[in-house]
């Protein structure tokens, strides 16, 4: 009798330290083709052709020309950081159970604009980027 007494209390601690579990996990969701501002200032200079801009880049969101036929290119990426966490807290009876679930939810976005300028040749003749987060 006294051995179920301790072992029904020993379950109970187990059962009271599980139920206070805490967990935080974190995912990204990467939308960006791993296109990243240290890319662009390493890899992208002026000189180069439209064939090795899209080899480092690869295939731009949107062509534009100006009024001398030069293109332009623009490549827009987003991407989106999703943490979550939650926790659980109760009592737990030996026969019925009480507990509390909490989930918390937050998300960030951050996006990088590339616009690459081409000369009449179909060179680069210009770069520019601009990242924003929020």
């Amino acid at each position: 009798m006294k051995k179920n007494v301790v072992l029904l209390c020993m379950l109970c601690c187990v059962c009271l330290i599980s139920s206070c579990a805490s967990t935080k996990k974190q995912c990204d969701e990467v939308v960006t083709d791993n296109i990243s501002v240290g890319k662009v200032q390493r890899e992208i200079k002026i000189g180069m052709t439209s064939a090795e801009v899209v080899e480092i880049l690869g295939s731009p969101n949107m062509v534009t020309t100006d009024e001398q036929r030069r293109e332009s290119w623009v490549y827009d990426k987003m991407s989106t950081q999703i943490d979550s966490s939650s926790s659980s807290r109760g009592v737990w009876l030996v026969v019925v159970g009480v507990g509390v679930d909490k989930n918390k939810y937050s998300s960030s976005q951050r996006t990088l604009t590339i616009i690459i300028k081409f000369d009449k040749e179909g060179k680069v003749r210009d770069f520019s980027y601009r990242t924003s987060s929020f």
